[in-house]
């Protein structure tokens, strides 16, 4: 059913260019729409012609239109005034029945859309489907996630249906949520850097136009559209490593999620295990506290150089020295050896896996 806002709109729209006043009624008579300030109009004649068989009928200088839909009758609409008025009611008449039939196709689309993503359909269904809604079923595509905390999805949804439109093959949909799902279709030139481009502008518009952060990943470009769920799932995946592991970056890209798509894949259990064996507990020692694990962050930012670590941090190199030692001596892993520094990182990824985990248990 189309909203009273998009009908109001329509009417007023032929009202400011014919002078014709118009209602549309719903079939017990209420107001959906009107240019009209009072209906002079007994409302047991209109509800007369809503059950007779006359498409049109003409009363008391109003014309009175049936507005049909797989033989149905979806609305009334009433047209008063000059001589006109009769030929201005049918364009209404018209206009309306191809509204609904659009705002149908959109419902049907988003229908097929969804459970594409959700992997709903036999694939005889998706491609039959997508020629009936002219979808192309081949052509190179990536799905992306728009992740939004502040709840307002609908109005982030409009900000982007002006960037997105399907004419250039481009969908938006969502099935859950505080997430926004884009269907991107890509030219023959577009790479994944492309993608990283289209994912920092979306965020930079919806910060900068609806005031919100938001956060945007994206899965593997395919070249069917059977493979929309693909990526759809490998830009889920992505949003919950980046939330583990990755917490400070707006963008995260499946096919760069590292090590971090590794160790979420691993059964907790292995990860428990890889920790006491690492740490001789299931947490951190205690002597490494928040201000090591900071250096130490900054140490592999600098690809273990002493020297640029202590410059970056503003530090004696003997202190960074001696933080890097006390890590040492709590885990026997040397920070300035590849493999241990190596060790060490994985296992700070893990401790915040398990971390994720225990805060999902309800």
């Amino acid at each position: 059913m189309l909203s009273n806002q998009t009908i109001q709109v329509s009417i007023e729209d032929l009202r400011s260019i014919t002078k014709i006043d118009l209602c549309v009624m719903d079939i017990q008579g209420t107001v959906a729409a009107s240019t009209m300030e009072e209906i002079e109009i007994p409302m047991e004649l209109v509800l007369e012609f809503a059950e007779s068989v006359a498409d049109s009928q003409v009363i008391n200088g109003y014309y009175l239109f049936k507005v049909t839909e797989e033989e149905e009758i979806v609305y009334l609409v009433l047209a008063r005034g000059n001589e006109d008025a009769y030929m201005v009611g049918k364009i209404a008449v018209s206009q309306l029945r191809q509204l609904m039939t659009a705002y149908k196709e959109k419902l049907d689309r988003e229908s097929f859309l969804q459970n594409l993503i959700l992997d709903n359909l036999l694939l005889i269904d998706i491609y039959n489907r997508a020629k009936k809604l002219h979808i192309p079923a081949e052509g190179k595509r990536a799905v992306f996630l728009i992740e939004t905390a502040s709840g307002d999805e609908e109005g982030i949804m409009e900000l982007l249906r002006g960037l997105f439109i399907p004419y250039n093959g481009d969908y938006l949909t969502a099935v859950e949520e505080r997430n926004i799902i884009l269907i991107k279709s890509l030219a023959s030139g577009e790479n994944y850097q492309s993608l990283k481009d289209i994912a920092y502008m979306i965020v930079d518009m919806v910060n900068a136009e609806a005031m919100v952060n938001v956060k945007v990943s994206y899965g593997t470009v395919i070249d069917e559209l059977k493979d929309v769920s693909k990526s759809y799932k490998e830009s889920k995946m992505a949003l919950e490593v980046g939330r583990i592991f990755y917490e400070e970056r707006d963008v995260i890209a499946y096919h760069a999620l590292g090590i971090g798509r590794l160790i979420y894949q691993l059964p907790e259990n292995l990860c428990r295990i890889f920790i006491e064996e690492v740490f001789g507990s299931e947490k951190i020692p205690d002597e490494i506290d928040e201000e090591i694990l900071f250096t130490v962050q900054k140490f592999f930012e600098n690809n273990l150089n002493i020297s640029e670590t202590s410059r970056k941090l503003f530090v004696h190199r003997n202190t960074l020295v001696y933080r890097i030692e006390k890590i040492q001596k709590a885990t026997g892993l040397d920070m300035r050896n590849f493999g241990d520094a190596l060790t060490f990182n994985i296992a700070l990824m893990i401790t915040n896996y398990l971390r994720y985990l225990e805060s999902m248990v309800p």
